[in-house]
């Protein structure tokens, strides 16, 4: 026969049942919290860096690379072919104008030099004989000539004589005839004498003065060279610094060589280069910003260089303020070359995040999350980035590279 089950076994069954519910029922709310965190993935708040939206200016721009350089510097060079003998001053040194910053050895100018005096003297010489012998050349033209008028006279008194005899009977016709033929013949000689002298006249002259134009050359070339010579001590023309010089003691340099320089180090300008690609957006005049160790200085596109080297043009800009403290000679910087500028608009501080599109999601910050937004951008440039759509002044963004999470529309953020 079949016996009642106790009250209390009852009731432990009881709360043994209600014990597996509360658990199963824990358990699928782990599942749900569990399966909501996974679609919900999160960040932590140090890993991301963040921005706000604020309303400010914009100004498009093109990057380019700069150095320093001083806004005059003077390059000196080698007046001769010569050897460095001497270095005076050394680099960074300030000098005066006229003080020696090097020397050059004189010795092979020296014999140049002597030996153009030795043809001077020579061609001198040769001056004065070319005068002697034309001389003596026209004086024999001149006493021929002179004897040909003789001549001319004499045949005139025959021809007289010969027409008194033709006309007392004593002549003929035929000897007067022979004395006109002569005396025609001899007043031609004496014309082509005459105009040998003229001619010869002229050729002494001319022959005089191609070898005056020699002489002259030649005394031009000494006087070059003297002056060339007293130039072989390097010194600079204007103050300044010694910013280089060539210190290699016995080297041979050339006529023309850079032997130093010397800036004037109380003002700077920039010059700065830049992909051939953007040679088009480059213009004289546009307003640069060149920064330099954090420090922003305005300027303007003074020059562009009208060659392309190596896929990069060179353009140099002066500055608004060339006379800066944070200026050095050689220091790098970056140069900004303004295209556009855009003033009172909404903009938030470049970042990884940007990808350089007119649109594109962004993750806006709200509440402990992170919500994507798709987002309009205009202008851009190294700090700014214009936003023209999806974004309100004082909201917050993350800047920071988010490739890895573009397909996910929601972020927690923890702390």
């Amino acid at each position: 026969m079949d016996r009642a089950i106790a009250t209390s076994t009852q009731n432990q069954r009881r709360r043994r049942r209600w014990l597996l519910t509360a658990a199963a029922v824990v358990l699928a709310l782990g599942a749900v919290l569990a399966f909501r965190t996974v679609l919900k993935p999160s960040l932590r708040r140090a890993d991301i860096l963040t921005a706000t939206v604020e309303t400010g200016d914009v100004e498009a721009s093109l990057t380019a690379a700069g150095t320093i350089i001083p806004g005059r510097e003077a390059v000196i060079t080698s007046p001769i072919q010569s050897t460095i003998s001497r270095v005076a001053v050394a680099v960074g040194a300030r000098v005066k104008p006229g003080e020696t910053i090097l020397e050059l050895d004189k010795e092979l100018a020296n014999s140049t030099l002597a030996k153009l005096d030795d043809e001077q003297l020579r061609n001198q010489n040769k001056n004065s004989q070319l005068q002697v012998n034309l001389e003596r050349s026209l004086t024999d033209l001149r006493a021929q000539a002179q004897v040909q008028a003789v001549k001319v006279r004499s045949l005139q008194s025959a021809l007289r004589d010969e027409q008194q005899l033709l006309t007392i009977g004593g002549g003929t016709a035929e000897n007067v005839r022979q004395a006109e033929l002569n005396l025609t013949v001899a007043r031609l000689e004496t014309a082509r004498l005459t105009r040998q002298i003229q001619t010869q006249q002229r050729s002494n002259a001319a022959d005089v003065r191609e070898l005056g134009y020699t002489v002259s050359m030649q005394q031009r070339s000494i006087s070059e060279l003297a002056s060339k010579l007293r130039q072989a001590n390097i010194s600079s023309q204007q103050p300044g610094v010694l910013t280089w010089v060539n210190e290699n003691i016995g080297t041979t340099v050339q006529a023309g060589d850079a032997l130093a320089r010397v800036a004037d180090l109380s003002s700077f300008r920039v010059r700065a280069t830049i992909s051939d690609s953007y040679a088009d957006a480059l213009h004289q005049g546009d307003p640069v910003n060149v920064r330099i160790n954090g420090t922003d200085l305005r300027g303007t596109v003074a020059s562009i260089s009208p060659a392309v080297d190596k896929g990069v043009v060179t353009f140099y800009a002066q500055l608004d303020n060339p006379h800066h403290p944070a200026l050095r000679a050689n220091l790098r910087a970056d140069v900004f070359v303004i295209t556009r500028a855009h003033r009172g608009v909404l903009r938030v501080k470049n970042g990884p995040f940007y990808q350089g599109g007119k649109e594109q999601p962004v993750f806006v910050l709200t509440e402990g999350r992170a919500v994507r937004r798709m987002v309009r951008f205009g202008d851009s440039n190294f700090d700014f980035v214009q936003i023209t759509g999806g974004l309100r002044a004082g909201e917050s963004i993350i800047v920071s590279d988010m490739k890895a999470h573009l397909d996910t529309p929601e972020l927690t953020i923890n702390n």
